[in-house]
């Protein structure tokens, strides 16, 4: 089904403010949701928007949750996302990292009391938008194994990084796991199989059946030990660092009661490139590495060696003039969204 951002942006803020949002705050939601859905990440956009809603309706996510500053310094703050939607936490606390690497010329921020935030990569362009480079990482319910491990022992845990460099955004947004949890539920959605290497059973053995995810079957980290060790990061700077639930303890945005808060935790670091070299150095600097990146020798076939965030950024642009193309299981899930919401979606 193609719709435009416009009719999806339409359609979020009016769920979110069905479910008891005000109107600053449904926008600050559905903004995050659209731009993942704008660039093709369409596991992390409005696909999500009924486990939400159903969370905000039976109290485990807070409708009226205010963030705050809880504790700050110079360059540093502690935000408490007052258990509201992942996406208005970690909104706020990115902007209050952008606010001390204004004055400072780095910012860091730690938010807790929070909930599953979406694309990471969001929340790391917001400091982008701004000439900073940013970079964004949330903690979540364990579903990756760990190597010598039997079952779940860390979440996915991603992070993202955005760097302007131009009229070019270079955007780096990755779970910590070999695949997004979002990417199994997908194919189960859609009667499919899975590459082995994404899962593991109960045994610690491969397996390519998607149906089995989460119940009987865990992610695989990403490159073994070495997407287990920058998982272990995210743990630390997400959830032990800010006061958050850690690992085991953080609940499932999904799966588990929805009346209580599932106390995630995420962390955000803004850097501001003129505190250390002006912005005409940096740019020129990005530009040649880049284009010594690009002229590559390529091999057979390939034309294009693409920079982080490339594909995402075409598919945005052809976003904003065409509508986005959402797959099947997306638009079941919207669709079930209207029914029980009475909101009708903007479409033809």
């Amino acid at each position: 089904m193609n719709i435009s951002l416009d009719q999806l942006s339409t359609f979020g803020r009016e769920v979110f403010r069905q479910a008891g949002l005000n109107q600053a705050n449904a926008t600050i939601a559905t903004d995050a949701l659209v731009a993942a859905d704008s660039w093709g990440i369409h596991t992390h956009g409005l696909k999500n928007l009924g486990g939400y809603v159903k969370r905000l309706n039976a109290g485990g996510i807070n409708p009226l949750g205010q963030p705050r500053v809880t504790a700050e310094g110079p360059a540093w703050a502690r935000v408490d996302g007052d258990a509201s939607l992942g996406m208005i936490g970690s909104t706020f606390a990115m902007q209050q990292a952008i606010r001390k690497a204004t004055a400072s010329g780095i910012g860091f921020a730690g938010l807790c009391n929070s909930c599953h935030f979406g694309a990471a990569g969001c929340y790391a362009s917001l400091a982008a938008d701004e000439g900073m480079i940013g970079i964004a990482m949330c903690n979540d319910t364990p579903t990756v194994t760990v190597p010598g491990a039997r079952g779940p022992v860390l979440g996915s845990n991603p992070i993202a990084y955005a760097v302007p460099a131009g009229e070019q955004l270079v955007l780096l947004d990755i779970a910590t796991s070999t695949v997004a949890g979002g990417k199994v539920f997908s194919a189960a959605a859609l009667g499919e199989s899975i590459p082995e290497g994404w899962i593991v059973d109960e045994q610690g053995r491969p397996a390519t059946d998607p149906s089995t995810f989460p119940g009987k079957s865990t992610l695989t980290p990403m490159a073994a030990h070495k997407g287990y060790g920058l998982a272990l990061l995210v743990e630390i700077l997400s959830g032990v660092l800010t006061g958050a639930a850690v690992a085991g303890g953080v609940l499932s945005y999904a799966y588990e009661d929805p009346s209580k808060p599932t106390n995630h935790g995420a962390s955000f670091v803004a850097i501001q490139i003129e505190a250390l070299m002006s912005r005409t150095e940096f740019d020129k600097r990005m530009q040649s590495l880049i284009n010594e990146i690009k002229n590559a020798p390529k091999v057979t076939g390939v034309q294009h060696i693409l920079i982080p965030g490339e594909r995402e950024q075409k598919c945005k642009s052809k976003a904003l003039e065409e509508g986005v193309n959402l797959p099947d299981d997306v638009w079941a899930k919207l669709i079930e969204v209207s029914e029980f919401s009475g909101i009708d979606l903007p479409v033809d």
